[in-house]
């Protein structure tokens, strides 16, 4: 993972390509640091316990989005904004937002290609086509027994 640590304190311009009419957009991104009010950063106890504060919530916001990885609810969705949480005073926590952003646009975009489009279309539809006829095995075999007709 490239940490890009020499970004500190300078904003950075982000180019993206617009698949469809391949136009380069230029978005500058904010620069890294703290984000709390100048009255917290000015007194070195009340930012060190600003950050605390930040550091807790933002630990509480993804132990729950790990809690509810394997428990109904949006566990990824918790965990960045956690992240995002942290961002806000962590220059660590940017950099991980920052890479975590542009590997989802990478993402997308392939996402985008033709080809990867009908190979994953050809993908599903082949496993559609197994789970229906392992199921259709199944019925045959043991057929469909509901559960308010169940024989003590």
């Amino acid at each position: 993972m490239n940490a890009e640590s020499d970004e500190r304190g300078e904003s950075v311009a982000a180019t993206a390509q617009d698949p469809a009419t391949g136009d380069v957009t230029v978005a500058k991104e904010p620069a890294l640091g703290s984000r709390a009010p100048h009255f917290i950063q000015r007194s070195r106890p009340l930012h060190l316990s600003w950050q605390v504060g930040v550091f807790v919530i933002g630990l509480a916001v993804v132990g729950a989005g790990i809690v509810m990885l394997p428990l109904p609810g949006p566990g990824w969705l918790v965990i960045f904004g956690g992240m995002a949480i942290w961002a806000t005073e962590f220059v660590w926590a940017q950099l991980v937002l920052r890479w975590t952003k542009r590997k989802v646009t990478e993402a997308a975009q392939r996402a985008l290609d033709p080809r990867v489009r009908r190979r994953n279309i050809i993908l599903t539809t082949i496993g559609l086509v197994i789970i229906a006829v392992l199921v259709g095995i199944y019925v045959w075999k043991f057929g469909i027994v509901m559960p308010w007709k169940i024989k003590e």
